[in-house]
């Protein structure tokens, strides 16, 4: 009776240690699942941050871009419209240097 009773209190203990191992076991599945989940979403946000940031790194280049270009296109006209005026005034003074050849 005696051996009986042991052996039914070893099955009953195995028993218990087998379900309290897969408990655990499956306790530790779920906690690497929410790790890995958790990672998964720190690698995704990291990137749409990185993204975000290229996209507004893309803007600012292409305003400047945009500035420059205005500014050139500014300075080309002042350049033109200076150019003129000299010429304008190379010619008045070659006028008037003729005048004076012709007194």
């Amino acid at each position: 009776m005696r051996a009986i009773t042991a052996t039914v209190l070893a099955l009953t203990a195995a028993a218990s240690l087998a379900a309290c191992s897969e408990k655990s076991a499956d306790k530790v599945e779920e906690a690497g699942n929410a790790v890995g989940n958790d990672i998964e979403r720190g690698i995704n946000n990291a990137d749409d941050k990185a993204a975000n940031g290229l996209d507004k790194a893309g803007a600012a280049i292409d305003r400047a871009g945009e500035k420059i270009d205005t500014a050139a296109s500014k300075a080309a006209a002042d350049a033109r419209r200076e150019a003129a005026e000299a010429k304008h005034k190379a010619g008045e003074a070659l006028e008037k240097a003729g005048k004076d050849l012709k007194k």
